[in-house]
């Protein structure tokens, strides 16, 4: 059973080609300075040469609290019990610490960061009777041990002086608003790859070249990368199309099936070896409007289509992978108003495989996103098999304080094919291609107060509406999501 596309990318084009300086112009404000770290502070004002040194960190502390009706194993995020018939709550806190030191010369520069990652209470990966969470691998997925590298890497290069530039170690790769490509910082420990990537800078465009391998995480353990996977890729920016930041792109997922590390509590897909074998490319383009160039206005509009071969398991047959996906979103701030309201609307779809015994796979591989942004808080959804209208509203009622609320509606684009949750996995149901593709529905309440700019909090609460898929596939009760973080720069 399928659902039919709307128009959403045409008659987003005729409203922006209507829109012209109807209202007075708002102009945006900078974006606030980074805050450099007491250590930087005091280390700069003793000595100005000291700015070659930059050392710092931040630490997170975030508490969440889950339950929800969906049924197990479904939804592990909700989790509480090793049964599962349980009922699904859990609550856990965690803390990441970052700590890092660089150093930048004329011609090259070296930086360290490491990562503390650790959690109390995540029974998500409780396995038996006499698991203790918060020990070992069972502390959760999102436990890494007391002391990892999380980046090293040498750059070499003076962007002022020649156009390219080096950069090799291991790092973040993250491209355009991480629909794709992304650090993935909400998660306790975060995404980052061994990589080696070539930078040419110039006046009319950026051009950026890698090859990489996904790193690990192991509990209590060195991390290292999966040998089993091999991630490319071209990524191009330029500022000379008017109005706009145009990018362009072509990544190279090539990963067999295997076991890359003997781990059983890490999380798909950027933490084990891939669930398939695939050599999947994927090309794409994104426009994002400048701040201020259509007045109060601003849109992005991406699209990516997805070509290659996919194997299930090591013998099953081998399929030709065909997928697109885009996403279309649009704004307007009330810069005139008090507390400079803004409203957004936004179409995403990411397309499912209608048939799985035509030799065709045709689900959209979301390759490595950040995805807990785009799909609902509640990380439910990802840019697979879906349909997604969605609003937003957001105010800033005082300085440094920022309300937004999320709308969103979900279907599958192809009931005959999965569910699939931000971590790229699915949910675990039986496949109805006769149920109603109505998945159903989330709101988010998220307050973001930065008191000091060395201090941020935020905090929020989601709700999911369960929809006639959910109900017509497994447990379907609604659920539940509250938390707060709090982050200190240092």
């Amino acid at each position: 059973m399928k659902m039919k596309l709307t128009p959403t990318l045409a008659a987003g084009a005729l409203v922006l080609a209507a829109i012209n300086s109807v209202y007075a112009q708002y102009t945006p404000p900078p974006p606030p300075v980074p805050f450099p770290g007491f250590i930087n502070d005091y280390l700069r004002k003793k000595d100005p040469y000291n700015a070659v040194w930059d050392i710092g960190g931040a630490v997170r502390g975030r508490y969440e609290t889950k339950n929800s009706g969906l049924g197990l194993p479904p939804a592990n995020d909700f989790r509480d019990n090793t049964t599962a018939t349980s009922v699904n709550d859990n609550d856990y806190y965690s803390t990441k610490v970052l700590a890092r030191i660089s150093y930048t010369d004329k011609w090259w520069s070296a930086y360290v960061e490491g990562r503390s990652s650790m959690t109390i209470g995540d029974e998500r990966s409780r396995t038996g009777a006499g698991a203790v969470p918060g020990t070992g691998g069972n502390g959760g997925p999102e436990q890494d041990g007391w002391v990892d590298l999380h980046q090293a890497y040498v750059t070499i290069g003076n962007h002022k002086e020649f156009p390219v530039s080096a950069k090799i170690g291991r790092q973040e790769l993250s491209y355009g608003d991480e629909r794709l490509v992304g650090a993935f910082a909400w998660n306790n420990i975060g995404r980052v790859f061994d990589a080696a990537k070539l930078r040419w800078q110039n006046a009319i465009f950026t051009a950026e070249a890698f090859t990489s391998k996904i790193v690990l995480p192991v509990d209590n353990k060195f991390n290292t990368w999966n040998d089993y996977n091999l991630f490319s890729g071209l990524h191009i920016s330029t500022k000379k199309i008017p109005k706009n930041l145009a990018e362009f792109y072509f990544f190279a997922r090539n990963e067999d099936i295997g076991a890359a590390v003997s781990e059983p509590f890490a999380v798909l897909p950027f933490q084990t070896a891939a669930p398939a074998a695939r050599d999947i490319y994927t090309v794409g383009a994104r426009f994002k409007s400048n701040p201020g160039d259509f007045g109060n206005w601003d849109y992005t509009v991406e699209g990516a289509y997805q070509f290659g071969e996919w194997q299930a398991t090591t013998t099953s047959a081998t399929l030709d992978h065909t997928a697109y996906a885009f996403v279309a979103n649009i704004g307007y701030t009330f810069g005139d108003s008090s507390m400079t309201p803004r409203l957004a609307i936004e179409y995403a779809y990411g397309s499912g495989d209608s048939n799985p015994n035509d030799g065709k796979h045709e689900t959209f591989d979301n390759l490595y996103p950040t995805n807990h942004k785009f799909y609902g808080y509640m990380d439910f959804f990802s840019w697979q098999n879906l349909h997604n209208p969605a609003i937003s509203v957001s105010i800033t009622p005082a300085k440094n304080l920022t309300v937004r609320a999320d709308g969103h509606l979900f279907w599958l684009a192809d009931t005959s094919d999965a569910w699939y949750r931000a971590n790229g996995t699915t949910m675990v149901r039986p496949i109805n291609s006769g149920a109603d593709s109505y998945v159903g529905a989330e709101a988010d309440l998220t307050v973001q107060w930065k008191p000091k700019k060395w201090l941020a909090v935020q905090a929020g609460y989601s709700h999911f509406f369960a929809g006639d898929y959910a109900k017509a596939t497994g447990a379907s009760d609604d659920a539940d999501f509250v938390y707060t973080s709090v982050t200190l720069d240092f």
